[in-house]
């Protein structure tokens, strides 16, 4: 057969080769399990992102419900505040129906100092009345209040000199809680 000296050499070369052949296919054969297992685990994150991706659509059509009952619910709330404002002014319209006229009459001239007007406000009852003026001027967006006594069948001339230089335009609001308000506009 042959030399025996190579004998030797074929056998270490086939043992060899056989080896090496066992590493490969041991090599191959952890692959293919390390190939199974890496399958195994992306098939466990395709379930735990489609199982994310329902739950962020539940999320999001939970949220949208949610929005929407908030909306319905302000829109009740506001029409509520509407209803209830309407029958605040309307309490408000039968209180001042009920209530008698102030006894007050306001007229105005001209300041004898040349600075704006005067008002001129009588108290036509016979018994004093505490009253509060309120002013607004529309053109110079100012406001004040004032209180006034006012003493029976007497008039009392308001002007700059008291705290107000009136002007044409101005909203004059007299008060008193037991008589309605009177609301004058400065000719």
């Amino acid at each position: 057969m042959g030399d025996p000296s190579q004998n030797p050499a074929k056998r270490g070369g086939l043992i060899f080769s056989i080896g090496l052949n066992a590493v490969l296919l041991l090599l191959v054969c952890g692959l293919g399990l390390y190939a199974f297992m890496l399958n195994v685990d992306l098939d466990e994150v395709k379930r735990r992102l489609s199982k994310e991706a329902e739950t962020r659509q539940q999320t999001e059509r939970d949220l949208i419900d949610a929005r929407n009952q908030s909306t319905e619910h302000l829109r009740e709330i506001e029409q509520l505040k509407a209803q209830l404002a309407y029958r605040e002014t309307d309490v408000q319209k039968a209180r001042e129906k009920a209530r008698p006229a102030l006894p007050v009459v306001v007229g105005f001239r001209s300041s004898m100092l040349g600075q704006g007007l005067v008002a001129m406000i009588e108290n036509t009852s016979d018994r004093y009345l505490t009253v509060v003026l309120a002013v607004r001027s529309p053109t110079s967006s100012t406001a004040d209040r004032f209180q006034l006594e006012l003493a029976p069948r007497s008039r009392t001339d308001f002007g700059h000199l008291e705290g107000w230089q009136f002007a044409s335009g101005d909203e004059v609001d007299l008060f008193n809680d037991e008589f309605g308000a009177l609301k004058i506009t400065v000719p």
